[in-house]
Parts: C-alpha cells; structure tokens; sequence
C-alpha cells in the first residue's frame, strides 16, 4: 500500500515536471522600451544631443537619405525545440533635419515585420551558367587577348 502512494506520488511529480518542460520561453532583444521616455521625444524641440542622452544609443542608423536613429525592440515566444515567433514588435525611428533636430519620431509594430522565406538552398544570380569544366579551362586563351585590360603578350 505504501509503495503504491510513492508511485502515485513520483507521478505526478514526474507529469507536473514534464508540463513545466513544455512552457514557453519569452526572450526580449534589442532595445528595452520604456513607454515613459519614449514618449519625450518632440519634434521640434529635441536635437540628437537630448535624444541620446533621453534613449541611449539607437540599434542602428540610417546610411542613406535624411538622418533617422532606430531603436527596435523584439519579444519572442517559443516552445523547446520550435523555432521562435514574434509575440511583439516596436520600431521608434527618429528622423532628424539638417540642423539635428528632430523632424518626427515614428512608431511601428509587429503589422510590419516582413517574413522571408528562401527559395532553396542555391541564391539565384545575374549571369550565364557555367559548368565545371567551364570554370576549369574557361580562361585559357584569353590572357594576352587585347581589350581584356592585361599585358598585350610576354615581356610587353
């Protein structure tokens, strides 16, 4: 009778171990966001000075066109052994004028995450297919040929 309530007991906890196991798991990267700061930031008034010192350091910025500072902030959700979705997603981008100050401070969400899928395990490129032996003699003749920016034949 005794070993019977051990064995009940080691069961349960053995069933309450293995639903914990199946959880999920929530990881937040990138920027913390914090609803308070964010809102502090005004066109107008802010410079990048003041949004710096308000944010800290945006996870990127823009390379091209007007000034824009990004701070992204990413929550996933998954359970063990599964590839993890996107429970929540925020982008702020702060554009800044020539003057560094700031033009507008945009929010995004997860509506405009973008999921990319590829397209097998080969990356198409521009250009003729070329076979193996192609690759392996395809140059022989051509060194010395004129117009293919080389030494127009030996000692020249």
């Amino acid at each position: 009778m005794r070993a019977t309530k051990i064995l009940a007991t080691m069961a349960l906890v053995g069933a309450g171990l293995s639903l914990g196991a199946c959880s999920s798991i929530r990881e937040t990267r990138g920027y913390v966001v914090d609803s308070v700061l964010l809102n502090t930031v005004q066109p107008g008034i802010d410079n990048q000075r003041s949004v710096e010192m308000t944010l800290g350091r945006p996870t990127f910025t823009s390379q091209f066109g007007e000034p824009t500072w990004y701070y992204v902030s990413s929550t996933t959700g998954r359970k063990p052994f599964v590839r993890p979705s996107i429970r929540e997603h925020q982008v702020l981008a702060v554009k800044f004028g020539p003057d560094g100050n700031v033009i507008s401070a945009d929010r995004s969400g997860v509506d405009q995450v973008v999921y990319l899928t590829p397209d097998g395990d080969k990356t198409p490129t521009l250009g003729r297919e070329r076979g193996f032996l192609e690759d392996l003699f395809g140059n022989i003749g051509t060194v010395g040929q004129p117009g293919l920016g080389g030494q127009q034949g030996p000692g020249r």
